[in-house]
Parts: C-alpha cells; structure tokens; sequence
C-alpha cells in the first residue's frame, strides 16, 4: 500500500510539473507574442530597434550566417536554398528529398523571351519555397532563393554561363526584374518569398575567379556589367545579393566599396552575403589579410551581413578587441530583419496572406504547376535550321523513327537543379506523340553500328546531342561544400563546362555522330540540347532541321516531340551571339567588351545571331511609327509596327527593338536591343506591336561628371526578329 502511495504521490508532482511547465510555456509565448517586435502596429524600424535590444550578443553573431532564427525569442529563420530554375532540395544535408518543379537552365528561360512567362515560373518557385518551410512534413526554412542569377554570358566559354539568362544587359535585366516579381509576389505588404541575387559584379570566368581580377572602366560598369543588378533591385525590388569571387579593377568583391556606397546605399539592398569561402580566399591565394579573422573584420566593414564561411570566432575576437562595435553589428543585422519583417515571419499567420500556403496537396504535382513547366519548355525551344520547311514531321506518313544519341534517353541535372516530381526524355516524349503506329528504333551510340543501322532502317532519323552540365560527378547526388564551389577540375571533354571549369573548346565531339547518321539516311534531324553555343558549321550546312534546347526541365521530351510533330510551333529565339570559330573571340580575360564581344562589338559574321530564331510560319513587318520624330531627353516615345502572319500555321513572333546612335561623341555599340514583345499571330491576322522608349535608356555614363548623359543626336530605331534581321528602320531626334 505505501509503496502504491509513494507512486501516486510521484505521478501527482510529475504531473503538476507537467501543467506548471505548460502553464509557463504558454506565458512565455503569451509575452513573447505582446512584445513590441512582434506588433504589426509599429513601424517597422522601432520593431527592429526592439527585437535587436532583446538579443545577446551571442545570437547577432549567429544570425551573421544563413540562418536568422533567434529561438529565445521565438523570432524564424528565412533561411536559403539555391533557386536559379527550381527550388533545390536535394536531401545533401540529412533531409529526405523533396522533389520540386525543374524548369530549364536560365538560357532555356531567356529564350522564351517572354518575361511574364519568366514572371510565372518564379512564382512556382516562391509558393514552392512557403510550402516546403510552413508545411509540418518538410518544416525547412528556405524563405530566401539564391537567385536569379543576374550576371552577363560576355563569352561563351564561361563555365557558368548556363546559368545567366544572356549577354545583353537590358535582356537580361528584364527577365532578372521578372523572376524577382513573381518569386516575391504580388502582395503589397508581404512577400512570398526573397531573392538573393548572384553574383555581383562580372563573374564570368571559372579557371582563376578565386585570384582573378575582372578590369574595365566605369562605363562599362554602369551601361554593361551591373544593368541587369540594377534593374532586379530597383525595377524587381530584390534586397538581397551575393558578392563574386573575383575582383573588380584589383579588389575583390566581398570587400569592394561599390557594394556599400552603390549596392546599398544607392540601390537599397540589405543583405549583402559572401560566396562560400570568399572571406578565406582573402588569405590565400589573395593575400589581402595575413589571416581570417583580418578579412572577416574587412569584410563587416564593407558591409557583408552574410557569411557563407568561417567568422563566428573571429568577430567575436573582434568585439573583444574593440575593432568591432556592437552598434555596427546591430547595423549589419537591421538589414536582414527587415526581410524578415516583409516575409511576414515577426506577425500572426492570419495577417499574412502566404502563411495560408502549407497542408495542402503538394504543389509540384499539381496540374497548374504543370502547366506552367510544360508552357516554359515550349517556349524555350528554338528552331535553328527548317530547309524546304522539313518539319513539322506528319506522323501518318511515318512508319519508323530513329531516336539515336548520348542525350536521346536522359534529362541532364546540373549542379544548381534539384529533382523533378516527373521528367519526360526526348525518346519517351517522341514515343508518345508518334504514337502506337511509328516504330521507334533507339540507339544511344555508335557501339556495334547500333546508330548507323537504327538510322538506316528508320524513314527518319532524330540525333539527340549537347554537352554533360557537370561533366562528370552527378552533382545531383554528390555535391560537396568547398571554397570554390565543388571543385575546379576541367571537364573531361574540352566543350564541356560548368561551376570551376571553363570551356576550351566550342566543337561538338558529337557531331562526328551526325554525320555517320547522315550518312546512311539524309532525313536527319539534330535536337542540340546544350547549356552553350557550339560551332556546329558542318550541322548547320548538311541536316536539314536543327533545334536547340536548353538543359533540366522535366518536361524536355514532351516539348521537343510536341515541336517535331508540329503540335507546337517553336518561337524561342537565342540569347546569346553563336560564333563560327573559338578565333572570334577575344581572350577569355578580357572584361572590356569593346573589343568584339556580344552582338554589341562582334567581329565578322556569326553562325547565329543574337534573337535569332525561325518559325513554322511566316511574319511580315510594315507601318513602323513613331509618336513624334523628336524626343525631349525626359521624354518617352512609343515605337508601333504591324506584324502579319502569311503563313498557313498559328504562331508566335518575337518583336525586338534595336537602338543604333548616330551622332555620340562617345563610342557606342552597333546596336543595342531596348525593347522587345513576344506575341501570337493567327494566320492571316495582323496585330499592332507598341514598345515604350525611354530617352534615359538611350544616355552613357559621363565619367567626368559620375552621372547618365543624354546626347543630343539623331538615333536609328530598327525593329526586326533578330538582332541580324532587322524589317524596318527609322530615325529619331533626340533634343
């Protein structure tokens, strides 16, 4: 009996202890939840005030890195993923997979040349962001995306280059603002999601980017490399960014004064982060500082709020030392709760519309989410070569195909993709859509004749063809944190690049392929699936129909095979100058783009041009109008042309607007694109294309005076569907 006694006497006490524990929980958030940084009624900048009073110093250091999560006081991290073309959860660190929709690299996505479209896939992106970190499955914080990726293609022999949308810089600019807008929402006091953008300023080389300096003047700086930064922060409203490896003009990035006196004080952003080991490449191999805690000391004073690299012990010896304030970390860190803040993660759930975005069916495996990644594979297809109109390919004559190449049966993944819900390979997309009916021969190579005798016995042949984007390891599976991103080992074959490895070569190995295959069957089809340009001359002069893609969408064979069959009608345009030999090219270390680089300043005749693109249709350009032939230099024209469609099939047609100046007493580029409208054409329909112009989008940089100038002088407008296909010209006076 005593002994039952003393055991009712324990459960009593434990479960007082239980409820008095609950009871204090319950209090502690109740306190929480009345303290003035959780009230939506004060200014955003007295709750900051609050919140940064309430924290040890301990927690402003931790919240220096990537997660901003104060658990004391009950304050969530928004974390980071990467998220150039797809939220990337790929379960490297501990976590189970979760598939999330893979749209194509960011030269797939620029080659729709359609913004709004852009606009929806970020969307997809952001919803799939709220989702994963407010869903009780998932429960990540990954609020931030590391993207988009707002760099310049200057030359196609950069590694990364698949992962920048073009080489213009309004181009690029404009589908930067989109994929911010539609990753952040449409809400006007919440976002759904931040963007963080990558990687400030001319990160374009990979062999030496850890020790390299990117050198040009300050024109360059402010009409070429930082235009599509710009436009993201303030046309996009973008507050994050990522400083590059590299330096500018001899001082590296993570420590240059332009991120502080232009990127933040100029442009607004917040959060300026390090690439991961940049603060250490300060040591060695830059030997800017004798060891890391000088860099990282160098780094918080030009501004760095996010370390992607060892500094918790060395700012907290800095402190120490009296090298580093606490008010200026307080300042460092105001930045952050401010995304903090506008992600809605300091304010109850029910005032914030997003937090609505959780416990529901998942959204990758929705049929919008699908809708949307099958609409951007589409668009991103561009149609190279159509001799005597070859394609579409009329399925009730066909009795047999041959789906031959490396790239015919797989979907390629590179290092910044994640794992799709479903991906659809060229072969299995051409099966479907040809249908019971249509033998399919497959061969993936030339082992045993297998390709020449798929291609011999098929009244058709498809050579599915394009380079590895990891070139080698499966990136997908085996990536690895490291100073430099992974590794900077070359790709095996020399055409092949990515993150640590620039191209040595623009030759398709390949395309010995194709022309074994044409051989035998000259009704040869090449589908070129590649994140670059490649000197295909001997393609492009033999095979009849050419088209390219780019890398990593889930739906690559439902699109390719919709297009061969002519259920869809490709209007993808490219987005990049594609040259006829590597000797075009300046040297790879040579930032200024004067000397023959992009459609801009390039030298001779290229295989294709800048916007280049064909149709199953026909287009027919006339009526070019301007609203006046005068433009005050604070004044915006609109530029108006008709466009027919002559041809038999519906379709789209890309309007692009090229700018030539006339009388400037600076160099200027040949051209210049300024505007450009991507739109769908019935047959026999015409439709009228208006395109705003800015006289400010026409000024250089006045380096005597640091400011934009416009000139008075006659500009040539030019419309046309190429930026080597020009329709109609005319001219304009600016005054």
């Amino acid at each position: 009996m005593n002994r039952e006694l003393s055991k009712l006497k324990k459960l009593i006490c434990v479960t007082c202890l239980v409820i008095l524990g609950s009871i204090g929980c319950a209090l502690a958030t109740a306190e929480q939840a009345t303290l003035p940084f959780n009230d939506p009624s004060l200014p955003m900048e007295k709750r900051i005030d609050d919140l940064l009073s309430r924290m040890t110093l301990d927690e402003k250091i931790a919240c220096l890195g990537t997660k901003t999560a104060v658990p004391r006081l009950g304050v969530k991290s928004f974390g980071s993923s990467e998220g150039i073309h797809g939220v990337v959860q790929r379960g490297n660190y501990g976590g189970p997979i979760v598939h999330t929709t893979q749209f194509p690299q960011p030269p797939g996505m620029g080659e729709s040349w359609d913004p709004h479209l852009v606009r929806e896939a970020a969307a997809v992106e952001g919803y799939e962001a709220r989702f994963i970190s407010q869903t009780e499955k998932y429960n990540r914080q990954i609020l931030m995306l590391w993207g988009p990726q707002a760099d310049l293609a200057r030359d196609p022999r950069w590694g990364r280059s698949e992962e920048v949308y073009g080489e213009d810089p309004f181009f690029n600019g404009t589908m930067v603002t989109a994929f911010v807008k539609g990753l952040q929402g449409d809400d006007p006091k919440y976002w759904q999601a931040a963007a963080l953008l990558k990687h400030f300023l001319a990160n374009s080389n990979e062999m030496y980017r850890t020790s390299s300096s990117s050198d040009f003047d300050q024109r360059l700086f402010w009409e070429y490399y930082s235009v599509p930064f710009r436009m993201g922060f303030l046309d996009g409203g973008a507050e994050g960014v990522m400083a590059s490896y590299n330096a500018w003009n001899g001082i590296p990035m993570v420590i240059n004064p332009a991120l502080k006196e232009i990127v933040q004080k100029q442009w607004g952003v917040g959060v300026l982060s390090s690439d991961g080991g940049a603060v250490k490449l300060l040591v060695n191999p830059r030997k800017a500082f004798l060891n890391q805690k000088e860099a990282v000391v160098a780094c918080l004073k030009a501004g760095i709020n996010q370390f992607l690299d060892t500094y918790q012990e060395e700012t907290r010896a800095a402190l120490k030392d009296g090298i580093v304030t606490e008010a200026e970390i307080d300042a460092l860190l105001r930045p952050k709760f401010r995304i903090t803040t506008r992600l809605g993660l300091l304010d109850p759930p029910e005032m914030v519309p997003y937090s609505k975005i959780k416990d529901s069916p998942e959204p990758w495996n929705t049929e919008k989410e699908k809708a949307i990644s099958q609409k951007m594979a589409l668009e991103s297809l561009v149609l190279l070569k159509n001799e005597a109109s070859f394609l579409p390919l009329k399925k009730d004559s066909l009795k047999s195909i041959a789906v031959i190449g490396p790239l015919a049966d797989s979907i390629h993944w590179d290092w910044y993709g994640g794992f799709p819900p479903y991906a659809v390979t060229p072969l299995e997309g051409i099966k479907q859509e040809a249908g019971p009916n249509v033998k399919i021969n497959y061969a993936s190579d030339e082992t045993n004749q297998a390709a020449i005798n798929a291609a011999r016995s098929s009244d058709v042949a498809v050579v599915v063809v394009g380079n590895d984007p990891t070139c080698g390891p499966d990136m997908a599976k085996d990536w690895h944190d490291t100073a430099d991103g992974g590794g900077t080992l070359p790709c095996t074959v020399p055409s092949d690049g990515r993150e640590g490895s620039d191209r040595e070569s623009l030759t398709l190995n390949q395309e010995q392929l194709i022309k074994q295959v044409y051989a035998v069957n000259p009704k040869t089809i090449v589908v070129l699936v590649s994140s670059f340009p490649f000197t295909i001359n001997w393609t492009q002069a033999h095979i009849p129909a050419i088209l390219h893609m780019a890398h990593s969408s889930q739906d690559e064979g439902t699109a390719i095979a919709k297009v061969l069959f002519g259920a869809y009608n490709p209007a993808g345009r490219l987005v990049t100058t594609w040259p006829t030999s590597i000797e075009q090219l300046p040297p790879m270390m040579d930032y200024n783009i004067r000397n023959g680089r992009t459609y801009m300043y390039f030298k001779g005749q290229p295989l294709y041009g800048f916007g280049y693109g064909l149709s199953y249709t026909t287009f027919r350009y006339s009526n070019l109008k301007i609203g006046s032939p005068q433009l005050a230099k604070d004044g915006t024209v609109t530029v108006s042309v008709d466009v027919s469609n002559i041809g038999q099939k519906i379709g789209d047609e890309v309007v692009q607007l090229y700018v030539s100046h006339l009388g400037s007493k600076v160099e200027r580029p040949k051209e210049e694109l300024k505007g450009f409208q991507r739109i769908t054409i019935e047959p026999g329909q015409t439709r009228t294309i208006q395109m705003p112009l800015k006289a400010s989008t026409l000024a250089f940089w006045d380096e005597t005076k640091g400011t934009f100038k416009v000139e008075t002088e006659p500009v040539r407008l030019m419309v046309g569907s190429a930026s080597n296909d020009i329709k109609l010209s005319t001219v304009l006076h600016i005054k």
